[in-house]
């Protein structure tokens, strides 16, 4: 059973804590990795970006001159997509990236990424991870005492102090043990977990 290591805020050892084996050592196909992390990104587009056809474009209402004698190409619209201010062709419409992945794939990706974490030791439960204040000195130094410097904290989104404190440093993100995903444990080099958490989570994904 994967044992995990329970630190206080100087980074003492205080306990160890057991982990679900089909948590902490999940094996699955890498490619599970993949489709979640394609899932995330799609759904964080926003697909705003458009482009206005012949028929959207202002103007083109009078043709350009007749259709015959002039020894030009036919011409109907100064607005054809062949023309300078022209309309566009096949260029992109205001949609939604939006789809689910199924929720057991989620679930197994999840797994999987903890996992690998796990393995590379880069997992590290806190006591406790609250601020008496919000300052972003105190949140530096704590990181700096553990060694840390890309790091993905997951904690409460109750934990206010916490969140103030850690938002302005660089490489560091803070979410709530119900909103992880792999494409924020993938993109961190290390996973910190207030023990509340850490045992929310593992009770969830078990």
């Amino acid at each position: 059973m994967p044992k995990v290591k329970v630190l206080d805020r100087s980074g003492k050892e205080l306990k160890e804590l057991n982990a679900p084996d089909d948590v902490l050592s999940y094996s699955a196909n890498e490619h599970l990795l993949y489709e979640a992390v394609v899932n995330y990104r799609a759904n964080q587009r926003q697909g705003t970006a458009s482009t206005k056809t012949r028929k959207q474009v202002s103007g083109g209402g009078k043709k350009p001159w007749r259709q015959k004698g002039t020894g030009r190409a036919r011409a109907g619209s100064t607005r054809s997509p062949l023309w300078r201010k022209g309309g566009i062709t096949f260029g992109p419409h205001l949609r939604s990236y939006y789809y689910k992945l199924p929720k057991k794939s989620k679930t197994n990706a999840i797994k999987f990424a903890l996992s690998e974490k796990y393995k590379e030791g880069q997992i590290t439960v806190m006591k406790d991870l609250t601020f008496k204040e919000p300052r972003t000195k105190d949140g530096v130094s704590f990181l700096e005492s553990l060694g840390l410097d890309s790091v993905l904290i997951v904690d409460s989104h109750e934990n206010k102090n916490l969140i103030l404190s850690m938002r302005n440093i660089p490489g560091v993100k803070i979410v709530d043990y119900n909103q992880i995903n792999v494409y924020d444990i993938l993109n961190h080099k290390s996973l910190i977990f207030s023990q509340q958490s850490f045992d929310l989570l593992m009770e969830k994904l078990k």
